[in-house]
């Protein structure tokens, strides 16, 4: 399959290494000259352009092309994108990256998006999978599976529950980098304290995420 990623920032070069991985014909296209950097996705094509202008996305090839990706950091320009590469390329499949959830209206169908991927709508969606308070949820895995983002409601009965931040042993390697109370967000210092039923956001390794279980668990 031949995909074209618009948008060589970190979001296009994690997308178009992981097609790579699974054995698909990438090229990144990106307008800005310090973004193209070949070196950090060796095994793709690289084109320097605009992404929105029709001569630009001819030399790409997307007559030729499977799948179009917008992962750019503009929402206009990813939904140009996506128009375009349907009205006058054919491409068969757009998967279109919303930055601002108040866009996420406009895309669909009338701007030729197949897929919208709101990172803001699906990291909400991953959180409230968890089944049960005290589970740790994987959230995201980084690149290399060398860290993780987890998600736990702590139980009311935790032995953490009235612990100030700055008191908790974490595990190696773990850091706590949100909690939510009431559907707010608390970005913690540490001498917020811990209660009850918050949702816990930390970014951790997998050796640790057991230990990180065992940790805020409950007493029973």
């Amino acid at each position: 399959m031949r995909v074209v990623v618009a948008g060589a920032g970190s979001v296009g070069r994690s997308i178009a290494s992981e097609l790579l991985h699974n054995g698909h014909q990438v090229l990144l296209i990106d307008k800005e000259p310090r973004a193209v950097r070949t070196s950090s996705v060796p095994e793709a094509e690289w084109l320097q352009a605009d992404a929105c202008e029709l001569a630009s996305l001819s030399e790409a090839g997307l007559e030729r092309t499977d799948v179009v990706v917008a992962a750019t950091g503009d929402d206009k320009a990813n939904l140009v994108l996506s128009l375009l590469a349907k009205t006058e390329f054919g491409v068969p499949r757009t998967v279109a990256r919303v930055n601002n959830p108040k866009n996420e209206w406009m895309f669909d169908e009338a701007w030729g998006v197949d897929v919208a991927v709101s990172t803001p709508r699906l990291m909400t969606a991953l959180v409230e999978e968890a089944v049960a308070i005290g589970d740790l949820v994987r959230i995201f895995t980084f690149q290399q599976g060398k860290a993780t983002m987890v998600e736990l409601t702590l139980p009311e009965d935790s032995p953490l529950a009235g612990t100030p931040v700055g008191e908790v042993a974490w595990p190696p390697e773990t850091v706590l980098v949100a909690i939510i109370r009431e559907e707010s967000p608390i970005a913690p210092t540490p001498d917020d304290v811990l209660e009850g039923l918050d949702e816990l956001l930390l970014i951790t390794v997998p050796e640790s995420e057991e230990e990180l279980q065992q940790l805020l668990r409950a007493t029973t």
